[in-house]
C-alpha cells in the first residue's frame, strides 16, 4: 500500500504565472518544484488504491466542477503556501474526505518549506505575494495521487482521475 491523497491540479498557465511572479527563489527555503504543485482535497494515508478509487468515485459522483484561483501567500509553521479561493472548494474537499481529518480544511498550494523556528525566512515571500491573484479556472477533474518518498524528495503521481460535471 502507498500513501494516497486527492487533489486538484492547476493548469499549466496558472503554474507558469506563479513561477513567473516567484522569479529567482534562491536557497533560503526548500522550494517545491512546479511539477509537484497541487491543491490537496483530502489525505488518506496508506490505503488500497482500488478501494480508495471506488470510494472516491462514489463520493464525487454528480459533483459539479468548481471555480478556483490562487491568491496571496500565507504560512503554517514551516510551510509557505498560496491561498486557494473558490466558494465551492470546501464542500468538494469534504465530499472527498477532508471532513474526516481532525484539523479544519484550509485550501492551499504549498510553495516551500522552512525551519519552523525561522518564520522570518518566509516573511519576504508573504509580502512579495500579498497582492498576487491568478486567473480563475474551472477545476473539472479530481486526481487521486500517490505520494512516495524517494532519494531527493517526495514523488507525487496522479494514478486516477475523476471528472466533475460541467453543468
Amino acid at each position: 500500500m502507498t500513501a494516497l491523497f486527492s487533489a486538484l491540479l492547476p493548469p499549466d498557465d496558472v503554474v507558469e504565472a506563479v513561477a513567473e511572479v516567484l522569479g529567482d527563489t534562491g536557497g533560503e527555503l526548500a522550494w517545491e518544484p512546479p511539477e509537484r504543485w497541487h491543491v490537496t482535497l483530502a489525505y488518506y494515508g496508506r490505503d488500497d488504491l482500488g478501494a480508495r478509487a471506488a470510494w472516491l468515485a462514489d463520493r464525487l459522483a454528480g459533483r459539479r466542477a468548481v471555480d478556483v484561483r490562487l491568491e496571496k501567500a500565507a504560512t503554517f509553521p514551516g510551510v509557505l503556501w498560496l491561498t486557494v479561493a473558490g466558494p465551492e472548494l470546501t464542500p468538494l474537499a469534504h465530499a472527498a474526505g477532508a471532513g474526516a481529518e481532525t484539523r479544519p480544511y484550509v485550501a492551499h498550494l504549498t510553495l516551500a518549506r522552512f525551519p519552523r523556528e525561522e518564520p522570518e525566512l518566509a516573511r519576504r515571500w508573504t509580502e512579495r505575494l500579498a497582492g498576487f491573484s491568478s486567473r480563475r479556472w474551472r477545476a473539472a477533474e479530481v486526481a487521486l495521487m500517490t505520494s512516495e518518498r524517494e532519494p531527493g524528495g517526495t514523488r507525487y503521481r496522479a494514478v486516477r482521475s475523476f471528472g466533475l460535471d460541467h453543468a
